[in-house]
C-alpha cells in the first residue's frame, strides 16, 4: 500500500506546510515504507492477544485516600517568610 505525492500535498495543506517537489518525494517515499511496515504488522496473527496501554504492569503509586487531621494554622504558617494573623502575606500582583 502506498501514498500518493496528492495525499501528501492534502496532508501537508492540513498542517499549513508548504513543501518543495523534493520534499513531496521524500515524503511519499518515506510514508509509503511506513505503511508497507504497519502492512505486515497486520499480517500478524493477534488473536487471544489483550490489548494493553502499557508494557508492563503499572502498580497504583498513590495512598489510600483516607481522611486525616489536618496539620493545622499554626504549623501551616510557621515557615511562611510573611504572614498576617492567620494568613499567608503575598506580594500584590496587580499594581
Amino acid at each position: 500500500m502506498g501514498i500518493t505525492q496528492l495525499e501528501i500535498e492534502h496532508v501537508a495543506r492540513l498542517a499549513r506546510l508548504a513543501l518543495s517537489d523534493a520534499e513531496n518525494e521524500l515524503f511519499s517515499s518515506q510514508m509509503s515504507a511506513i505503511l508497507c511496515y504497519v502492512e505486515t504488522l497486520n499480517e500478524l496473527d493477534t488473536d487471544g492477544i489483550i490489548p494493553t496501554a502499557h508494557a508492563v504492569p503499572v502498580q497504583n503509586a498513590f495512598r489510600s485516600d483516607a481522611v486525616q487531621p489536618s496539620i493545622g494554622t499554626d504549623q501551616a504558617l510557621s515557615n511562611a517568610p510573611d504572614r498576617v494573623e492567620t494568613f499567608f502575606r503575598v506580594p500584590p500582583v496587580i499594581e
